[in-house]
């Protein structure tokens, strides 16, 4: 017999087998090589040159001219892409949705759609067209989303050629639904409405059955209901949940301290909803801690009612966290709980969890005790009502508790904020925009919220009491749901440095990166042109705080464990937490379950449905903005760049603090290059640079309350060098077209 007659063939290599050959070359090879070295018969290489076009039409590997393979360098010009977020300078930015390799996929920068870049948000799919724009970089353009109609639709009414039609006002689905004959209600255009989608011809428009009314898409109520579809929010508790809130009852006195002669009192804004923190404070009479306090924070004890596993535990778990709209909240609990059994209203029994915080004068935390107890709230008092206290102006509330509750209370302030002092929390100015109704649901106004000492005061006694918790819960070695805030990644670090090099400031280099170092940076800044630009950057550099069973710290409180324990009313982290304590301290019913679940799972939920709702939260307020701003257009207004992108400039509007954005092709007529490091945009030709921070005048071209879009057209601002800057362009855009 002969050699050839024992030859074997072999089987024919997977595609994960070709890829790694493929890109663990040193060098670029050849169909013919590849074959060689899988040893290959001749009807296999056909089935190779078949596959090889697969991968490369996939974008899976590359070819350089007609005969070699390598690694891929270019991605498909068509692709389905995953958005990730936005960068530092609030650009969309995406990934490839196929991406198999061991090297990091290229960056992919989403073109704004007309409606602004809100329109996709993390996670969502697109089928997009590619450009590259950079060595390892990519422009897209959606061409369609990824995702099925929904079964209901808010949207729009209105009359298209005799036919009742609906508008959604879904930026992800801009579609537009026909109604059904005799299913429109009686809505009048212009109304916006809520209808079941059913289907339609194959290939034409859905239709749909107009199913309730909500008025006039204008008014206000319309403004919230909109945000919340938007980001699909759940507003609707389970029959069952509902009825277990309904069924609630006193809690019993057994097993409980009773704290109802302790005046603690709850401070809230104004406008709060619901009361889930009480305080108490007094000068320690321990002669061992001379010039220290004991405090008393006391927190609605929601455990007692939300058993785990239980309807109301299940739709909880499902929203996450309340959410706060300038005009709603939708909550975690129903009002039967939310608003009755779990807020501590004024001279009313209510459960509680208590923390017996005992701190020195330095605001040290030298020991505590956590019990179950029952309280009854003194006083609901406001921020403003307890300033003005304290300032000297009580009002009725606040005169009986000027000496034996508020004093007591700012005395403990005092040594906790010195304790923060000392340990260096990063200061970050953070402005939040309160916007004020009229009864009929009008905007009023729309200002900066004030921040007072009686706010700090609050705070720090949270964070006391957060600090704690973590502790007891540490020590008793059961699950603890931690509030984690890393550093600073190494690459924003360093992209931090090099701006600040690019203006003469300095970060210090290191391995250990703390809180102070920022704070410097700030201090010096302050004292320069580049104050706020430097507090911007320094703020998009920071990570995201999430809650994690793992414990990393919280950087920017500069605490080595720390946790939610405060707000079990609107937080779910916080009753995980209040479990935790319940069981590991043998407190009684409600406590964690022996199989608590997947905490990394759970905290990873709670930290999306926290970003969902804050997104919804800043969304709503950009819409009420948009609103206000509608009756404005044509007016100038003062504002500062607060994002510098490829395709254009982001500002926010001194007055109202609502952003807009100005297209780059509304910019004096240049070739603008993107500097990513200066977070500037440079006029080829001119040396015109907008940096972020500048203050600008623009006048408002459309306010769009449906979508919160501002469009906006430079007045004056941009400064002109006395030398054309060099910048590692990563992208140019041109502005007016000659």
């Amino acid at each position: 017999m002969s050699a050839s007659g024992n030859t074997k063939k072999v089987a024919f290599p997977s595609r994960q087998a070709l890829l790694d050959f493929i890109r663990d070359s040193d060098k670029r090879v050849s169909k013919r090589e590849i074959a060689r070295a899988f040893h290959l018969d001749a009807d296999q290489k056909v089935e190779l040159k078949r596959v090889l076009k697969e991968l490369e039409a996939e974008g899976a590997v590359g070819r350089s001219g007609k005969r070699r393979y390598e690694k891929p360098m270019a991605l498909p010009r068509v692709a389905v892409i995953e958005i990730t977020g936005t960068d530092t300078d609030g650009e969309l930015l995406a990934r490839p949705q196929s991406w198999e390799h061991d090297a990091p996929p290229p960056m992919i920068y989403v073109a704004p759609e007309r409606r602004g870049p809100a329109a996709l948000g993390p996670g969502e799919r697109a089928l997009a067209r590619l450009t590259q724009v950079g060595p390892a970089a990519y422009e897209a353009r959606v061409i369609r989303r990824l995702q099925a109609a929904p079964p209901r639709a808010l949207g729009i009414y209105r009359i298209v050629d005799g036919q009742g039609r609906i508008k959604s006002i879904d930026r992800r689905e801009k579609v537009d639904f026909l109604v059904v004959p005799g299913a429109d209600m009686g809505a009048v255009p212009g109304e916006l409405v809520w209808a079941e989608v059913r289907r339609g011809r194959p290939l034409g428009p859905k239709h749909a059955r107009i199913v309730e009314r909500l008025g006039d898409v204008k008014g206000p109520r319309s403004i919230s209901l909109i945000t919340i579809h938007d980001h699909d929010i759940p507003t609707k508790f389970s029959a069952e949940a509902w009825q277990q809130a309904e069924d609630a009852a006193v809690a019993p006195l057994d097993g409980r301290d009773d704290l109802r002669e302790v005046p603690l009192v709850t401070i809230d804004g104004a406008d709060a909803r619901d009361f889930d923190d009480a305080v108490w404070a007094e000068p320690d009479t321990d002669p061992g801690n001379a010039g220290g306090w004991r405090l008393l924070v006391a927190i609605a004890d929601v455990a007692w009612y939300v058993r785990p596993g239980d309807p109301l535990d299940k739709d909880a778990l499902e929203r996450g966290n309340s959410v706060y709209f300038p005009d709603r909240v939708v909550p975690m609990l129903p009002p039967a709980l939310s608003n009755g059994w779990c807020s501590l209203v004024p001279g009313e029994d209510r459960p509680c969890l208590a923390a017996h915080l005992w701190i020195d004068r330095d605001g040290n935390l030298i020991r505590h005790r956590f019990v179950r107890a029952v309280m009854r709230s003194a006083a609901r008092l406001t921020y403003t009502q307890v300033q003005a206290a304290q300032d000297g102006n009580p009002d009725d509330a606040t005169a009986a508790l000027v000496e034996p509750v508020i004093a007591p209370l700012f005395g403990a302030y005092q040594a906790l904020a010195k304790a923060r002092r000392q340990r260096g929390v990063l200061e970050l100015d953070l402005p939040e925009r309160q916007v004020v109704l009229t009864d009929d649901g009008n905007v009023e106004q729309i200002r900066t919220r004030t921040r007072l000492d009686s706010h700090k005061l609050i705070e720090e006694f949270m964070i006391a009491a957060n600090v704690a918790a973590a502790e007891t819960l540490e020590v008793a070695k059961v699950p603890c749901m931690y509030r984690v805030h890393d550093q600073p990644s190494a690459a924003k670090m360093e992209a931090l440095r090099g701006f600040l090099d690019s203006i003469g400031l300095k970060l210090a280099r290191g391995q250990v990166i703390r809180a102070t170092q920022f704070n410097r940076v700030l201090e010096r800044a302050a004292e320069t042109p580049y104050g706020h630009l430097v507090h911007e950057v320094v703020l998009r550099s920071q990570a995201q705080a999430v809650y994690s069973p793992q414990n990393i710290g919280h950087f920017g409180l500069a605490l080595r464990r720390y946790c939610h324990f405060t707000s079990p009313i609107r937080r779910y982290a916080d009753l995980l937490v209040h479990r935790a304590l319940i069981a590991g301290l043998r407190l009684g019913g409600g406590g964690l379950p022996k199989e608590p679940g997947d905490f990394e799972k759970l905290g990873e939920h709670i930290s999306v449905t926290e970003r969902r709702a804050a997104t919804a939260e800043r969304d709503a307020v950009d819409r009420f903005t948009a609103a206000y701003l509608a009756s404005k257009v044509g007016a100038t207004f003062a504002g500062r760049i607060n994002g510098v992108t490829r395709f254009g400039l982001f500002v926010t509007l001194d007055d109202s603090g609502g952003d807009g954005l100005v297209p780059i092709r509304s910019l004096p007529d240049d070739y603008y290059v993107h500097d990513e490091m200066r977070h500037s945009l440079v006029g080829r030709a001119t040396g015109l640079t907008f940096r972020l921070g500048e203050t600008v005048q623009v006048r408002l071209m459309e306010a769009d309350p449906i979508t919160g879009g501002l469009i906006l057209q430079l007045i004056q601002g941009g400064d002109i060098g006395s030398r054309r800057p060099h910048v590692k362009a990563r992208a140019g855009r041109r502005g007016r077209q000659p």
